[in-house]
């Protein structure tokens, strides 16, 4: 199964990294398949990474191991409900969509399907994601090591032992990059407000996300709490700032959008 023919279906950007890493780790392109309706992205994959390339969803999902469903959500029942005709037993099927629980798309499949769900983020673009993953009843092994090997090109993988789990995993990694982008957004808006021109401000506060994040990872022995208040002196600017944030409770504001984020997965669930 190391050496299994996998069949990407939808050629957007996450399909584009996961089959980037792949490549990049290795793995044999003439056994890596894309489909997409238009033509465009699949010339772009053929350039890029050599691999095969089709329009047609069922005839190439039917001569692949794996199927990994990169579409929309909105377009997944339409694009399953044309692969019914397969005998999917003996293949594994991978979503990345987000919103959809498994038993649907038993569903839509008119079958048991032996199904993994991963939810990547975006810098799993550039080899820094984090992807949850949940594996139904009867996944051996060897099928959650292959979804492994894909997603670990990206960067980081976690298994949940609970399908609703992956809801945390949303607010957690799948939604939070945005939730930096627009820190950091807000600071360089700030910096050009206060008379810093925007190339400067945004080379400041990049950089400093930058160095923010990669201590967090270097220090797994100090707790973020603990990498604050070592950078925090007492009365000085830094604790000028953080009392702004804390007046206007940061704490309870991240808590409540991870909240809503979590709602929105599950209203999600309930309309696919």
């Amino acid at each position: 199964m190391t050496q299994a023919k996998i069949c990407f279906i939808g050629a957007g950007n996450m399909t584009r990294s996961i089959v980037s890493g792949l490549v990049t780790h290795g793995y044999p392109a003439d056994l890596i398949y894309a489909t997409n309706p238009s033509q465009g992205k699949l010339d772009a994959m053929v350039a890029d990474f050599n691999i095969q390339v089709s329009n047609d969803n069922l005839a190439t999902a039917k001569e692949c191991d794996v199927i990994v469903l990169g579409v929309k959500p909105q377009l997944m029942q339409q694009v399953c409900e044309a692969l019914q005709l397969l005998d999917l037993s003996d293949k594994l099927v991978i979503t990345i969509a987000a919103g959809i629980t498994a038993n649907r798309y038993d569903d839509y499949f008119k079958q048991q399907v032996p199904l993994i769900r991963c939810m990547p983020n975006t810098p799993t673009q550039i080899g820094h994601g984090m992807t949850g993953l949940f594996a139904v009843e009867g996944i051996n092994q060897q099928q959650k090591k292959l979804a492994e090997t894909l997603m670990l090109t990206g960067g980081k993988v976690m298994w949940v032992d609970k399908e609703a789990e992956l809801n945390l995993v949303i607010a957690l990694a799948g939604s939070s990059p945005a939730y930096f982008f627009l820190f950091v957004e807000s600071m360089i808006e700030a910096g050009v407000a206060l008379g810093m021109d925007e190339t400067k401000s945004r080379l400041l506060a990049e950089q400093a996300a930058l160095g923010a994040a990669q201590m967090i990872v270097n220090n797994q022995d100090l707790s973020p709490a603990a990498l604050r208040t070592n950078v925090t002196s007492k009365g000085g600017t830094t604790a000028e700032a953080l009392a702004t944030f804390e007046r206007g409770d940061i704490r309870g504001l991240v808590k409540q959008a991870m909240v809503n984020c979590i709602n929105r997965a599950d209203e999600m669930a309930k309309t696919f």
